[in-house]
């Protein structure tokens, strides 16, 4: 496949480092005002690094934006002429629908919104897609190429503000679980280092254990909970103190932030 991103700061950054590890391009055309950053992708073939927006557009077939908000209306209204029917647009810009997307390159484009995270540079993604009309004719390639990074779900443009929270802003909420529990192990007698080792990998085998049973965390909580025993005893001290409340409570504070981002944007 023939990509560009345009924009490559942080997440644009992973996704790159995602494609070229699991070998999903032909071609890979990287932007960014300043290449210099970029240097890391200097020595892998058939990537290139530009700081020309249209110039990659033009050699590419799937542009892939990860650009600010703020700069995305003009950076689409730059490539809009060297544009063609082969073009397949994905985003990955944050509170900016498919609708404003249109009214700049036209319903005529295969316009698709990806929301990844940054887990994606290890291939362990979850990335919410969703398309206009055209769109859906090559949404499946927006999901060959997201799936080859993680996990992949379509769902309505409806639910992406939610969905941004749940995931992408998700990976922060699960690091800083990770931490909390660091700094536990660190207060219960462990050293740093074992002490996020212990941390994070007990995370990761916490949700493989869901992933690959099925079950509902309620079930697998029974498993480990004991009359009297000490994990009960710590999970009803951790509720008394509104861990859930918290993690509920921040989560719709996020979404409030991003609605306010959508309003700026209509």
């Amino acid at each position: 496949m023939k990509i560009a991103i345009i924009g490559t700061g942080n997440l644009g950054y992973s996704i790159a480092k995602g494609l070229i590890i699991n070998n999903a391009i032909t071609t890979l055309y990287l932007t960014k005002r300043n290449v210099d950053s970029l240097e890391e992708f200097k020595g892998y073939p058939n990537v290139t690094l530009t700081s020309d927006n249209v110039l990659a557009a033009q050699k590419s077939d799937i542009l892939i934006f990860a650009v600010q908000p703020a700069h995305f209306e003009k950076v689409l209204a730059e490539i809009k002429p060297h544009l063609t029917e082969k073009h397949v647009l994905i985003s990955t810009v944050t509170g900016f629908l498919i609708p404003k997307i249109e009214t700049v390159v036209g319903e005529n484009q295969f316009i698709i919104r990806a929301m990844p995270n940054t887990a994606i540079a290890v291939s362990k993604s979850m990335t919410c897609i969703c398309s206009n009309t055209m769109g859906a004719k090559r949404i499946k390639i927006a999901e060959a190429i997201f799936k080859r990074l993680g996990h992949t779900l379509i769902i309505p443009e409806s639910q992406m503000q939610a969905a941004t929270v749940v995931c992408a802003s998700g990976v922060a909420f699960w690091m800083r679980l990770i931490r909390a529990t660091t700094q536990a192990a660190i207060q219960l007698g462990f050293d740093a280092e074992v002490a996020q080792e212990l941390s994070m990998h007990t995370c990761e085998g916490a949700a493989n254990l869901l992933i690959t049973s099925g079950n509902h965390p309620e079930e697998e909580i029974d498993k480990v909970t004991t009359p009297k025993g000490c994990t009960i005893e710590g999970l009803n001290e951790m509720e008394h103190k509104g861990l859930s409340s918290s993690l509920i409570q921040g989560m719709v504070a996020s979404y409030n932030k991003i609605s306010n981002i959508k309003k700026e944007q209509i």
